[in-house]
């Protein structure tokens, strides 16, 4: 039996019929989940190390078999199996979207692997055109140093440098002369870029598009030949680039690398976009413990399932029996996403601080008041009784993107209008339906009740409905 398998019995054993919402529980589980983060995986076959990695993967290209069947050739010949992640510096801050792949490499590490985490600080100045329906301002070399200077501390709680590999990219690409770009470019089909529907979408409606964003892809490749990869991680949105890393190893007579993508996690906010910065639904790595955990805790239950996939080291096995329990009520969501909550606490900052973080949370929040909260927006409803709800949270309150995100929140159910009195509150889920209905119909038909507040709750987001 491998060390995993091991850990997996240990763990099954304590979810077997135990209340998940004890301290003592969370604790136990904690304990044992989070020293897998440093579990030595080597143990496992090349089968089996590559079915690991497969259940946690959107793409495996071209299969798990020739994953698993390079990574046995690599141990035959006694040389490194190397495992590449690049990133390129364009802000300061590393959230745990970025992490999602980062996670997928430090298990490669505790195999046995080389990571080599590479930093764009040449492809950076070009700017990864995938997903953007913009240019992207250039970055100077003074935006890359001040983006740069935080980046290994971190993702120091996924990779262990003292095992993996830091480079620039600069390292060789700035070595590279233009007969030897032209004779790439020469090889390599246009075909491969016009199916990239960022790109046709941005010329049809008539944004910029530059000559650099159309060959970042091929510059980008040139990382993976440089180190000579046997396998690339990235976000899902990197496929395209990857598959040109691919081609262009192939064009250098290099055995391709095998390319791993990885789900984008959704944001914290629960209306279906991707974390992120500008949307204000990510959680730092920098962030402080009670942020995480709080930040957590406020996350949609249909979150927890995912986030417990994507960023913990629990399995799937284990993940069906908490979901089940809770489908059962045998479990509350609640409890499930402390447990959450503290696995990542307790990844960025210790055991010590996840317990920390879970006390404070329970001593301050789990019976906090929307009263008690500060600068919440008003809606009159008076004023806005016509609006469609809708519209009234995606354009006068600005907590979704769009009418359609609006509606997934509710399919959801993180789409609710709560009663509150002395602390006392009564939720009442709103139906997809909802989502055409006026405030005032919305409203009414929940009835009003004396000396209570009226707040709307769209994901983690609140609004107190003045009546």
């Amino acid at each position: 039996m491998s060390r995993l398998s091991e850990s997996v019995t240990r763990v099954m054993h304590i979810l077997d019929g135990a209340d998940l919402g004890a301290d003592y529980t969370a604790a136990q589980l904690l304990s044992e989940t989070t020293a897998r983060r440093s579990l030595d995986l080597s143990d496992l076959s090349p089968e089996e190390q590559a079915a690991l990695v497969e259940g946690r993967a959107n793409h495996l290209i071209p299969s798990a078999a020739v994953l698993a069947g390079k990574i046995e050739a690599a141990q035959a010949a006694g040389r490194p199996f190397v495992v590449k992640y690049g990133i390129d510096p364009t802000s300061p801050d590393v959230h745990l979207g970025h992490a999602v792949p980062i996670i997928i490499a430090s298990r490669f590490q505790r195999m046995g692997h080389h990571v080599v985490f590479i930093i764009g600080d040449v492809t950076a100045k070009i700017g990864d055109p995938s997903g953007r329906s913009s240019d992207r301002p250039p970055l100077t070399d003074e935006d890359i140093a001040r983006n740069l200077s935080g980046y290994q501390q971190q993702v120091t709680p996924f990779i262990d440098f003292e095992r993996a590999d830091l480079r620039f990219n600069g390292e060789w690409l700035n070595k590279v002369t233009l007969p030897e770009l032209v004779g790439v470019l020469a090889r390599v089909p246009v075909s491969m870029s016009l199916q990239r529907e960022d790109f046709r979408t941005r010329l049809a409606d008539g944004h910029g598009l530059s000559v650099a964003e159309f060959v970042y892809s091929v510059v980008m490749a040139w990382d993976s030949v440089a180190i000579d990869a046997d396998v690339e991680l990235g976000g899902v949105d990197q496929l395209l680039n990857l598959q040109m890393c691919r081609k262009v190893m192939e064009i250098s007579e290099q055995d391709p690398e095998v390319v791993i993508t990885t789900p984008l996690i959704e944001g914290t906010d629960g209306t279906g976009t991707k974390m992120s910065k500008s949307k204000g639904n990510y959680v730092g790595l920098t962030a402080s413990p009670d942020d995480v955990y709080g930040r957590l805790m406020s996350i949609p239950d249909h979150l927890t399932e995912p986030y417990l996939q994507l960023l913990t080291e629990w399995t799937d096995d284990e993940i069906r029996v908490v979901t089940k329990r809770m489908e059962e009520g045998t479990a509350h969501p609640m409890a499930i996403k402390r447990i959450l909550a503290g696995e990542v606490v307790a990844a960025l900052h210790g055991l010590d601080a996840a317990a920390a973080a879970r006390a404070e949370f329970t001593a301050r929040f789990s019976k906090r008041s929307f009263a008690d909260a500060q600068n919440l927006p008003v809606i009159s409803l008076k004023d806005h009784a016509e609006d469609t709800l809708g519209a009234l949270i995606s354009r006068t309150l600005d907590f979704a993107p769009s009418i359609s995100a609006v509606r997934r929140v509710a399919q959801q159910k993180g789409l609710r209008l709560i009663r509150e009195s002395n602390g006392d509150q009564q939720p009442t889920p709103l139906t997809e339906a909802s989502v055409q209905q006026t405030l005032g119909e919305v409203v009414s038909e929940i009835g009003a009740l004396e000396g209570a507040e009226l707040y709307l709750k769209v994901g983690r987001k609140v609004a107190r409905i003045d009546v």
